[in-house]
């Protein structure tokens, strides 16, 4: 008998915190495919020329950034596969790029996620955008000498 209450426990709980997700991802996808048909996002790269500048990354790869940074990983990853297809990216963006993106990604979603279960926003979203910056801004002063050995 108790591990069926266990079970049934288990089941309304793990529901109770999907709905909670879902109540969190669905709104903010909806979001984001609005600011794309708009060209928001458009917008707010060119904003974001500056950073470029200071990771060391071409104004070309400020689009992926942002798609990566505000989309997450799957999303940036498509829009880095076909920026590099088109030849709009080099070896050293794409690597930064994805050193960047690796230790902070999916803004957003991530972050809502983790306080609707009690974490401090403000506080993860400092760390990894800081985390993020100084990594990859150290990366880009010495990747030259790794890329030309390849």
């Amino acid at each position: 008998m108790d591990i069926i209450l266990f079970i049934k426990e288990g089941c309304s709980e793990s529901l109770v915190s999907i709905i909670t997700i879902a109540k969190i991802v669905i709104p903010l996808m909806i979001g984001i495919e609005i600011l794309k048909d708009f060209n928001i996002l458009d917008k707010v790269s060119s904003f974001l020329n500056p950073l470029a500048k200071f990771l060391g990354i071409s104004k070309e790869s400020t689009l992926p950034l942002v798609i990566g940074l505000v989309l997450g990983l799957f999303y940036g990853a498509g829009v880095i596969i076909e920026s590099a297809k088109e030849g709009e990216l080099s070896k050293k963006d794409l690597y930064l790029l994805m050193i960047f993106l690796v230790a902070c990604h999916s803004i957003f979603e991530d972050i809502l996620l983790f306080v609707a279960i009690g974490a401090n926003g403000w506080l993860l979203l400092s760390v990894r955008l800081v985390t993020a910056i100084i990594l990859t801004s150290l990366v880009s002063k010495h990747i030259d000498k790794v890329l030309s050995v390849d």
